[in-house]
């Protein structure tokens, strides 16, 4: 099985950049042509939340116009800079058996393909840019598994549980850990978490759990590790994910960069005769 992940596309509005620099729309599209050229195709795509600059629903309608080109279905959360109210507009994306949690319009849902079950979890919060899981989420976990136990299960949502060593999103902060690694503790078939947020390529343990943050759509992260200068990107090529749960139930993930390339090249040298 195949994933397609991609995180932060920060999608302005149509004809603006983002943050005055980056066009955002223009790296999303390269990178959706670059997942429709895969062989063999993935199965699903997963985009990490802040798919939006702000929220507005002109940035949503863009980012639903350039994701729905995917050729595979494609499932979403919401990041920090996203409106849930707003967003929604973007499950009509999602395909197939979908077990949304009943409260409201939200992003906690379920889905079995029955190779393995993925989880979307919301974790923004309308007053802070950092993370959170409720109570009523951690209680919804619990149902919604109970069937599953021990079935290869991936979650993914916006926000890392783990502090990365950035600055800025280490004080952002994620209330309700505790409540998370509960549910972790209960369902050993929860495999990795997949994450964006800080614009990184990462991988880190927490709760005998990998944590993937993803890169970005070429917003990444300057990375200090002096933890003092203020949040800093730079612009490159755009870049996701490719997890590939392979037939003997090894989870191998690919970071791969779209850009031009020149091969593929044998490794053997070729010998010509005159």
């Amino acid at each position: 099985m195949l994933i397609a992940h991609l995180s932060d596309c920060h999608i302005a509005a149509p004809g603006q950049k983002a943050y005055g620099q980056v066009s955002t729309d223009d790296h999303l599209r390269r990178c959706v042509r670059h997942i429709n050229s895969l062989q063999p195709a993935p199965d699903l795509a997963l985009v990490t939340g802040d798919i939006t600059c702000s929220g507005r629903q002109e940035e949503v309608a863009l980012a639903r116009e350039l994701l729905g080109e995917l050729a595979t279905p494609c499932y979403v959360v919401p990041g920090n800079h996203d409106r849930v109210e707003t967003l929604i507009d973007l499950r009509n994306l999602h395909r197939g058996d979908v077990c949304y949690r009943t409260e409201g319009p939200c992003f906690d849902y379920l889905v079995d393909n029955q190779t393995i079950c993925l989880v979307g979890l919301d974790s923004s919060t309308p007053s802070s840019p950092g993370g959170e899981i409720t109570r009523a989420q951690a209680d919804w976990l619990g149902k919604v598994l109970a069937d599953f136990r021990y079935r290869p299960t991936m979650l993914f949502l916006h926000h890392p549980p783990v502090r990365c060593g950035v600055l800025e999103t280490d004080e952002d902060g994620f209330a309700g850990l505790d409540l998370l690694a509960g549910v972790l503790d209960s369902f050993p078939g929860i495999l990795r978490l997949f994450c964006g947020h800080i614009h990184l390529a990462s991988h880190v343990n927490w709760q005998d759990r990998m944590v993937s943050t993803a890169p970005s759509m070429g917003l990444q992260l300057f990375l200090d590790l002096t933890m003092t200068l203020p949040s800093a990107f730079v612009e490159t090529d755009p870049g996701y994910y490719l997890h590939y749960y392979t037939p003997d139930g090894n989870l191998v993930t690919y970071t791969m960069y779209v850009r031009d390339t020149q091969g593929p090249y044998p490794f053997s040298e070729t010998r010509t005769t005159p």
